[in-house]
């Protein structure tokens, strides 16, 4: 597991709350150089933690109100196969391997009803998919989040980073 310091969390949370400030602001706003942050924002980078800059999207102010969850059983052997036909359905947002009684979980989204009867049919009609068990979403109440993962490290007992 790659881990965290103090000084990396804090910067992680400063760009989960503001993505387009600048390393120079970052180094004002967390009292380090900015060569400090820069070579932190590249380490993360390349250890695999911070893996880009997109923006926070809405779905439902885009239209797709309807969030829904299916669990997958697919043939033995065809995870691969049946992940790439997902990734070609464009309302599926996301697919995890699960253990379990299914082997996939796939959340979905829809503008209606009616539109995610359509979506279904297009996962229950792919090769492979022997079986689907589905469950819309009625609200959210915990978004998915990392911040109080970076909290937690960022207020550790440990001294500060040293400056520089």
């Amino acid at each position: 597991m790659s881990e965290i310091d103090r000084l990396d969390a804090r910067l992680l949370l400063l760009l989960t709350d503001e993505p387009r400030l600048g390393v120079l602001e970052c180094s004002r706003r967390l009292g380090v150089a900015r060569g400090t942050v820069q070579a932190r924002m590249d380490r993360l980078e390349q250890r695999g933690v911070l893996t880009g800059f997109p923006p926070a999207v809405h779905l439902a102010a885009m239209g797709y109100g309807l969030t829904a969850f299916a669990v997958l059983e697919i043939a033995q052997g065809k995870r691969a196969e049946v992940t790439e036909r997902l990734r070609a359905i464009d309302e599926v947002c996301e697919v995890h391997a699960t253990t379990g009684e299914g082997d996939l979980l796939v959340r979905m989204v829809a503008t209606s009803n009616a539109d995610l009867q359509r979506v279904i049919d297009e996962v229950v009609d792919l090769r492979w998919v022997s079986r689907t068990s589905t469950s819309i979403a009625l609200s959210t109440p915990i978004p998915s989040r990392v911040r109080p993962l970076l909290e937690k490290v960022a207020k550790a007992d440990s001294p500060p980073p040293a400056r520089g």
